[in-house]
């Protein structure tokens, strides 16, 4: 009511399950955890509008309305337009990224009636101008999918992550740093699993059991002759004793 204007339906449910989202989680590096990934929605009085107010309490101190400039690139084939820190746009922090820019719902259409279209953009340190995404949803999809992790919503300018969160990125989800090569090399990260290979029986070579040397069928009667002589002259001993 304050800003005339009315939030997005899906935006609207969230808020009406819960008063905004904060989620961390750390990682452990010589058994001393460290916060790495920060998930933040802000609760509705939190949810600030940016560009309006003065930053500094002098009389005549700039605002972010001053940076406006009218010679900006507007909307150009498949680039959106991008949102103003005037009166034509009405702008709200959604999340502050912890000091490296702002998530913004921003309702570009501003003048004369507020507009119910909103879009997700995020604003640089530099107050640039970065699209996310047309709603709500898909930003909360690309938060989760994201794990927050540090300066994720750099992925979507054209400078990129820093190196450092490059690493983290490569550590925890390195599909989604490397979408170029993904999209030039579509089974660069799938698994090739050739079942052929994986399930193929092993065939065990039975071991041969080695035979004793055949022994020629003349050596053989020669032995069973010399048994049975054997034998014949214990017989005739035994018979005289």
């Amino acid at each position: 009511q304050k800003n005339c204007c009315v939030l997005p339906e899906d935006l609207k449910n969230f808020y009406l399950m819960t008063d905004g989202f904060q989620m961390t989680w750390s990682v452990k590096t010589d058994d001393t955890p460290m916060p790495l990934g920060s998930m933040v929605i802000n609760s509705v009085s939190k949810l600030c509008r940016l560009g309006g107010s003065s930053m500094y309490t002098l009389p005549s101190a700039p605002t972010l309305a001053d940076l406006e400039d009218d010679t900006d690139e507007e909307g150009n084939g498949d680039k959106p337009e991008k949102p103003h820190f005037d009166s034509r746009s009405l702008i709200f922090e959604l999340d502050p990224c912890n000091g490296n820019g702002k998530v913004c719902l921003v309702y570009k259409h501003a003048e004369p009636v507020v507009s119910p279209d909103t879009e997700i953009w995020f604003l640089d340190r530099a107050l640039y101008w970065h699209f996310l995404t047309k709603t709500f949803t898909a930003y909360y999809r690309l938060l989760i999918t994201h794990l927050g992790l540090p300066q994720w919503q750099y992925a979507f300018t054209s400078y990129g992550v820093s190196p450092q969160a490059k690493q983290w990125f490569n550590m925890y989800k390195p599909i989604t740093i490397n979408t170029a090569l993904l999209s030039e090399e579509a089974d660069s990260f799938v698994n090739k699993l050739d079942p052929n290979k994986v399930f193929k029986s092993k065939n065990k070579t039975p071991v041969l059991k080695k035979k004793p040397p055949s022994q020629p069928p003349g050596s053989q009667k020669s032995h069973t002759s010399m048994g049975s002589a054997r034998t014949s002259s214990l017989a005739g001993n035994s018979s005289r004793k």
